[in-house]
This record gives C-alpha cells, structure tokens and sequence, in this order.
C-alpha cells in the first residue's frame, strides 16, 4: 500500500519512513506531491492543510488522516471526494500533552506569571498581590471531548475546582458539567479562568463574543488551546482594556505565526505562546495513524473519523 506524507516537508520524510517502518512494515511511504506515484495507487495519507481539490486527486484513497487533532484544514476543501473518511489524530500523548499545558496556563494566570516576566524584561522588583490558591480557583473548561474531559481531570486532581461545559449533558467525577446554551451564562458566570478546547465547527465559531465574554466574572482570566476562531479579537482586547477580564493566555491565532504587527504581542496582559499546546512526536503520530489504517484495512470501524452531523 502506498501512504502519502504532508507533514513537515521533505526533511522530515526520512523520521516519518523510519516511525512507520517499525508500525507499519508493509506501507510504502512517499512524499506528498511525489510525480513518481501513480495516483490510483494510493491508498492512505497522512497531510496537514493539503491544497484544494488535492487530495480528489487519488482515485483509490480509502482513509485521510490529519496529522493533528483537528480537522477543520481538510473540511475547507469544498472539493474533497464524497464519502472520503477523514480521522482526526487523537493520541494518549496529546491528551497528556495537552492537560500539562493547560495546568501551566491555569497555574501561570492565577500567579501573574506574565506581569513577572516583564518585571524581569525591565528589572523591576515588584511583589505580586498575594498569591490564590487552586483549591480556591474555578476553572471552566469548554469541551469535554478527548482532550478537555482529560484536561478538567487532569486540573480536578491538582486541587482546583473545575466545571466542565459540552454541547450534549455528561457526568465526570468530582467535575460539575453543564451543557447547551441555556447552561452556558450560568458556567461562565462560574469560572474565574475560561479554558477553551472546543472543536471547530459552524456552531462554535464567535461563540466567545463581547456578550459572552462580559458573562465571566470582573477579572476572570481566559486560557485558548482550542481555536482562535472561538474568540473574537477584538471583543477579547476590549475586555482586557476595560479591566473586565485580568488575563489571557494565547495558543493560537486566526493567522500563523502570528504577524509582527498583532497587538497580541505587547499587550500588558496577553501571553502568547506558538501554538505548542500539544504536539506529540512524529514516532508517535505514526504509530496511532499505523493503528487507524489497520482498522481499514480489516475492514471495521475506524476510530475518530469525522462525524458531519456532530461537526467533528
């Protein structure tokens, strides 16, 4: 079988060939846009934001897996083939990857770690105002699919009081959830730190609009891993302006990298970070990506394929 690779250009081939020869043995891997591969040959791909209408190039293509948890980048081709399964990425790394980075955030938004970091950047010796504990901080988290469910336990165990926020009712231990939009002012109204991790769909998009945002508490803090297209810009830097929101910790951007020009970058109250969130290795990418081709392969169900009418 031959499996198509767009991700991390041609350097990276020779890492991706060697993760999958140790997974997938029987899998011929090439470089996506490779002249020397018959396109009916191909079988499987692996790609990050492939070009439009490339991949109804391949006649034969049985699964396209993204090379990371969301899948939005294969969804804006209005040309992909009908019927074509796209899998999302979801890794046990990435769900660690991922809590890890979250409890960063929580914990650095509670201290004012970034106004000491620019303490540091000026030489100023300034005490922070006494510092909170997590047993006394509410931490919402909106989405409580693979990575938010094991963000919010994840945060639960370190102490803080954590409510959870999904689209469709679920129940975690020692998590409060809520769900739908009705429940939607009541949780914000709740959580003193706002984390993000929902998917991208047609429901989500703005969701986190002045309205909303006015929702949380007077310095409530706003941690986003999931997708900039959640927040609205500019509603986030009002609220920040105004004081009505104390913080923010950015992972990612509606451009990236993010243009030299973005206020983002020196706003007194905004940490920025390049969308680093979760990345898992590319040995470990291969291995779940060799597992998800196998179920293809038998014949069964696929896991984490894209659901159109959940929207991810």
């Amino acid at each position: 079988m031959i499996l198509l690779i767009k991700s991390g250009g041609a350097q990276a081939l020779p890492e991706w060939r060697d993760a999958f020869a140790a997974v997938l043995p029987e899998a011929e891997v090439r470089l996506w846009g490779d002249p020397g591969v018959p396109a009916a040959a191909v079988r499987y791909a692996l790609v990050w934001e492939p070009e439009r209408g490339a991949l109804a190039r391949y006649p034969n293509l049985r699964l396209a897996i993204s090379a990371g948890a969301g899948i939005e980048h294969m969804l804006a081709d209005d040309l992909l083939p009908p019927g074509l399964p796209l899998a999302r990425l979801v890794l046990p790394e990435t769900q660690q990857g991922m809590a890890e980075f979250v409890a960063m955030g929580a914990l650095m938004l509670m201290r004012g770690m970034g106004g000491s970091a620019r303490d540091q950047q000026q030489r100023r010796w300034r005490a922070p105002p006494p510092t909170p504990l997590a047993q006394r901080t509410r931490v919402g988290v909106m989405g409580l699919g693979a990575l938010g469910l094991h963000a919010a336990r994840y945060l639960a165990g370190m102490g803080f009081s954590v409510q959870g926020w999904s689209r469709s009712a679920k129940a975690i231990d020692g998590v409060a959830t809520y769900h739908g939009m009705a429940q939607l002012p009541d949780f914000l109204a709740r959580s003193d730190i706002l984390v993000n991790l929902l998917p991208q769909t047609a429901g989500t998009a703005g969701l986190l609009n002045r309205e909303r945002l006015a929702m949380l508490p007077r310095g409530a803090q706003l941690l986003n891993a999931g997708r900039a297209a959640h927040v609205v810009q500019g509603d986030l830097l009002d609220a920040l302006d105004s004081g009505h929101l104390g913080g923010a910790l950015l992972d990612v951007f509606d451009v990236e990298p993010l243009p030299e020009s973005s206020p983002l970058w020196d706003h007194p109250r905004v940490i920025v970070t390049p969308h680093c969130a979760a990345t898992p290795s590319r040995r470990d990418r291969a291995r779940r990506a060799a597992e998800l081709i196998r179920m293809a392969e038998g014949g069964g169900e696929v896991e984490d394929v894209y659901e159109v009418g959940r929207g991810y």
